[in-house]
């Protein structure tokens, strides 16, 4: 009876830790959110803690911790609006200092997790970020500037003005005394640490991405975007030596903490990572493991271990002493270009940058499978309406069609001359539509289950960004980049109808479920309907920033649009009015889709992520220029417009939707005034 009691414990706690190891996916979720699938794109560098217990990762939603004793998911640490670009660990360990595309630096407690403490001032990206070697500051680059800071108080202490173009690397020799930048203005910068005066300047034919001092100090490290690493004298500033294997450019390069060896890793499509003896510049041996570009590198402190990451989603751990591969840490997907439900909704397909097809298990919010073999960016993805086909499309101007059960290609269908930008089955899954990006080249169809060509469709004079079917087949619209939705007979295949009305690309177009109603989304910013048995244009949806993607729930009552602000509105279909907004993202929302049932919303986005969002049967609409949501449109609205003028954050300030608050939004709202919502 013990025995059994034990065994059962023993099991219970078995799945708990299984459980508890998965609870990353609903980590730092914004509101509305349910679960993350995928960790966001690997977006700069890699850092281990002084003590090697702690490996920071910079990625596209925020900076993930992992735990080295198991090398497991320790934490995520969000608050940046846009990636993160560079990631520095204090030299005591107890603080993380990040820097991002949204102008910051953030201060993180690492013992908690907790943000300590933004530090303002840069008016560009920030590219890389250092601690000096007693910790109290820090010096953070971007744009032409150089900022020190004092790291215990947060306060601005200095700036160093000499590059004239953009910084993209900072580094403290090991003494503290000198501050080495690197810049896309071909030169290298040696700067007093106290006093901020300049030291010396060297000077390349390229620019420089990565910098490193070797522990000793006498020795800097630069890699360039021209395939080269080189080593310079720090006292002399004569260059020393030319490492030169790479084939691509190089993203990072580091010293292992012995000074006896440095490593580089390479750009796309090279993605390799090469070791150097540092004293004698031999080329010791590549790290291929890696498909695409190697972001960061990192030694660990004791320097047995090599960590790498890179645009793959991959960070790979390597033995130093017999440049084996170790261990592969995985979840970290790249920009997601198109999401697609399975028609019974639990399985979500999604189209990669990094030429990966990702399906997910939306049930249990875990990774199922991943697709490989295409070449190039896969930008569109869609289910046969029986399920068990999944047609990808992208770059490489083909269309490759799948055995979803078995995860295995079926066929590669080829007759576009260009990327291939969206994809479509007929609703009898007998027919598949596709159009290509290039100006004027047409829409094709297909024999879903043979594969055989069928008809080529032209009219358009731009790259078809989106098409899609009626809900009985008959129809199939497209829009364009010509700014127009074109409708076409499918029996026929034959031209029917020209919608016109946007100014700018159409990037979506959809049907309502009862075929009614055609929505298309645009870079004008607007949403247009359109009846579909006569094209007349029913009315305009105006809040968005450019949208990229638009979707009907499945009953029609809601329409969905995602904008490349980062953020997802929802609308009723029948009044237009604004029911819901969801943000989070940190860029774009390249692609929206509704669960067969209704009831969950995913999204994907250019940092990498799926998200999936819980939908509520009672949303209540929201009211357009109801600022604090208080029910009517007043002047309390407009000074809280006043009070963020200027700002670039997601804000429902921001009420017509194109990425700032602004005199606009200040007319807008003064339109409104007075208007209430309705009483329930």
């Amino acid at each position: 009876m013990q025995f059994s009691t034990l065994t059962f414990i023993f099991v219970t706690l078995l799945f708990l830790s299984d459980t508890f190891s998965q609870d990353y996916t609903r980590w730092s979720l914004p509101e509305g959110a349910k679960a993350r699938l995928g960790k966001g794109r690997i977006s700069g560098n890699i850092a281990y803690s002084p003590d090697g217990a702690r490996l920071a990762v910079a990625t596209g939603i925020g900076i993930w911790l992992y735990d080295t004793g198991a090398y497991q998911e320790a934490a995520l640490l969000t608050g940046h609006t846009d990636l993160v670009r560079s990631v520095a660990f204090s030299p005591d360990g107890r603080t993380l200092a990040s820097g991002g595309y949204d102008n910051t630096v953030r201060l993180w407690e690492i013992g908690t997790g907790k943000h300590k403490r933004t530090l303002r001032g840069h008016e560009w990206e920030i590219y890389s970020v250092a601690f000096n070697p007693d910790g109290n500051t820090l010096a953070s680059a971007g744009h032409g500037e150089i900022r020190l800071w004092d790291v215990g108080t947060g306060e601005y202490k200095s700036s160093l003005i000499g590059h004239t173009d953009s910084i993209k690397s900072v580094a403290f020799s090991p003494d503290g005394n000198t501050l080495a930048s690197g810049s896309d203005d071909d030169t290298i910068r040696l700067w007093d640490s106290v006093t901020g005066e300049h030291k010396g300047t060297i000077r390349h034919k390229s620019s420089l991405f990565s910098i490193a001092f070797s522990p000793d100090g006498r020795t800097l490290a630069g890699g360039s975007p021209d395939h080269t690493i080189r080593l310079w004298d720090v006292d002399t500033g004569e260059r020393k030596q030319t490492l030169d294997k790479h084939t691509s450019l190089i993203y990072s390069v580091a010293f292992s903490p012995d000074g006896r060896t440095l490593a580089s890793g390479g750009g796309w499509p090279d993605g390799t990572v090469h070791l150097w003896d540092a004293g004698t510049g031999e080329h010791k041996g590549a790290l291929t493991e890696h498909r695409g570009a190697v972001y960061g590198i990192a030694f660990s402190p004791d320097g047995t271990t090599l960590a790498s990451g890179g645009a793959d989603g991959t960070i790979r751990l390597w033995d130093t002493v017999t440049d084996e591969h170790k261990l592969t840490l995985t979840g970290h997907t790249n920009e997601v270009w198109s999401v697609a439900f399975s028609p019974d909704g639990t399985t979500l397909a999604s189209g990669h940058v990094d030429s990966t097809v990702q399906l997910w298990d939306v049930i249990m919010g875990e990774h199922r499978r991943t697709l490989t073999g295409y070449g190039s960016e896969v930008y569109s993805v869609v289910f046969s309406p029986d399920g068990n086909t999944l047609a990808s499309a992208g770059v490489d101007a083909t269309i490759w069609l799948w055995d979803v059960i078995a995860g295995e290609r079926k066929q590669i269908l080829i007759e576009h001359r260009s990327p291939v930008h969206s994809v479509a089955f007929s609703p009898d899954g007998l027919t598949l539509a596709s159009g290509g990006d290039r100006p004027g080249g047409p829409l094709h169809l297909w024999n879903a289950v043979t594969g055989a060509h069928k008809q080529p469709l032209t009219g358009h004079t731009g790259q078809v960004a989106s098409v899609a079917f009626s809900p009985d087949g008959q129809t199939l619209a497209s829009g364009s980049h010509d700014d127009t939705i074109r409708l076409w007979d499918v029996a026929r295949d034959q031209h029917k109808q020209t919608l016109t009305g946007h100014t700018n690309r159409v990037y979506s177009v959809a049907f309502s479920p009862d075929g009614r109603t055609i929505a298309s989304g645009s870079y004008d910013t607007t949403i247009r309907l359109w009846d579909a048995a006569t094209g007349e244009h029913k009315g305009t949806l105006i809040g968005h920033a450019r949208l990229r993607s638009i979707a009907f729930s499945p009953d029609g009552g809601t329409l969905a649009g995602g904008s490349t602000d980062g953020t997802i509105r929802l609308w009723d279909a029948m009044t237009g009015v604004p029911k819901q907004t969801f943000t989070g993202y940190t860029r774009m929302v390249r692609s929206i889709a509704f669960s067969s049932d209704g009831t969950t919303l995913a999204s994907g986005g250019w940092d990498g992520t799926v998200l999936l969002w819980e939908l509520s049967s009672t949303m209540e609409p929201l009211l357009l220029g109801d600022v604090n949501r208080d029910g009517v449109v007043n002047a309390q609205d407009l000074v809280s417009i006043a009070a963020q003028f200027g700002q670039r954050e997601q804000s429902n300030a921001d009420v017509n939707g194109d990425g700032v608050i602004n005199i606009f939004d200040l007319v807008t709202v003064a339109g409104l005034l007075g208007n209430a919502a309705s009483a329930p």
